[in-house]
């Protein structure tokens, strides 16, 4: 466990039980075993010898009967040599926690699709009315202020409601948007002592609990990029692992653009999480690879796809979790070509700015 601090789940006083406290930092270390339960109790186990996380009365082992009980987790040797394994209920449980420890700024904002500027048939009420026409939904019809008007236009005593008497509310036009969101499983991601991946996937997660329970219209695909690219799904997320590979920005760009074109809705962005600049493209079957700079050939490439992408109208939004001066630059060309967003931070940072970038862009969105 060298290398990872969990001092504020374990030194801050938190409220609940006992088990809702070693579940929160049971929740923590699978994000960083990658949904491996057998190396997280390992780890907790160890962390309460060294810290006294549990008590005489309740101990580690009461809290994996516990956890069996409550259906996080099943004691199947068969499946795991661990002995245990997460289920669909813990997945659920951490995305939930990865939005809530995220994008604790939407516990204050109302639910629902994305609102746009454009009045117009929509679900959302301005302060506006406006007098009915055919057509308008009934269930927008203003009941008091077409009562009030009956009664100014024909008194009392000739009460009647005429269609000249009704009034509608305007109502914000409320947009979908497709979203492919790409994830860089490179090595770099764990090299320099620095544990990149863990805040990528905790983002994945927070994002893709946001959208499909927050905005249900929208589509999100999930795609990691390492030599090549391919899809994942969204219970996937927790067990998501670096490999040895390079970073093929290109193949992850290409399949993003494959997905969206066949994606019906007109609104469509790309959010791209990465940590460094392009270093393979393949070309036919062999790959061309080159660590060091940034190489002419395989920064074309990537800059072209930006500028295609563009002219599709689909903006690229990219999360640089690095700070190199190179790196800035490879960025830099890459927004410009694409006209697209970018963002640089730090780790800790990560969510925020996606949850402000998703949301803005949402709201411009037509």
């Amino acid at each position: 466990m060298k290398g990872y601090r969990f001092s504020k789940y374990i030194n801050k006083a938190e409220e609940g039980t006992l088990f809702d406290q070693l579940f929160k930092l049971f929740q923590q270390l699978l994000y960083y075993t990658s949904g491996n339960v057998g190396e997280a109790l390992s780890w907790l186990t160890q962390l309460d010898q060294e810290h006294n996380l549990t008590t005489p009365e309740y101990g580690i082992a009461d809290f994996i009967n516990d956890l069996k009980q409550k259906g996080y987790i099943t004691d199947d040797q068969e499946l795991n040599t661990s002995g245990y394994n997460p289920t669909s209920k813990l997945e659920l449980t951490l995305r939930r926690t990865a939005l809530d420890e995220i994008f604790d700024q939407l516990k204050k904002s109302k639910s629902g699709d994305h609102i746009t500027p454009i009045s117009g048939k929509g679900d959302e009420f301005t302060s506006e009315l406006k007098p009915y026409e055919f057509g308008d939904p009934l269930d927008k019809i203003s009941i008091s202020e077409s009562l009030k008007n009956a009664q100014i236009n024909h008194g009392i005593s000739q009460f009647k409601l005429t269609q000249d008497d009704l009034v509608v509310h305007e109502t914000y036009y409320k947009s979908q948007t497709s979203t492919v969101l790409m994830i860089d499983i490179s090595h770099s991601m764990i090299l320099y002592g620095e544990d990149r991946i863990t805040p990528a996937k905790k983002v994945a997660m927070a994002l893709s609990e946001l959208i499909t329970t927050r905005y249900p219209k929208d589509t999100l695909d999930i795609i990691v990029f390492g030599n090549d690219s391919w899809k994942i799904e969204i219970k996937d997320l927790p067990y998501l692992q670096v490999g040895p590979y390079h970073t093929n920005t290109v193949a992850g760009l290409e399949l993003a653009m494959n997905i969206l074109r066949k994606r019906q809705n007109p609104n469509k962005q790309i959010m791209m999480i990465t940590d460094g600049k392009p270093t393979c493209i393949k070309r036919g079957k062999k790959y061309y690879k080159n660590s060091f700079g940034l190489d002419r050939k395989i920064l074309s490439r990537t800059l072209g796809l930006g500028v295609k992408c563009r002219k599709l109208g689909i903006p690229i939004t990219t999360f640089m979790i690095a700070r190199d001066p190179y790196l800035v630059q490879f960025v830099d060309k890459f927004t410009k070509a694409n006209n697209g967003k970018a963002f640089y931070s730090s780790l800790s940072g990560l969510g925020e700015f996606i949850f402000m970038d998703y949301k803005t862009n949402k709201r411009k969105r037509r």
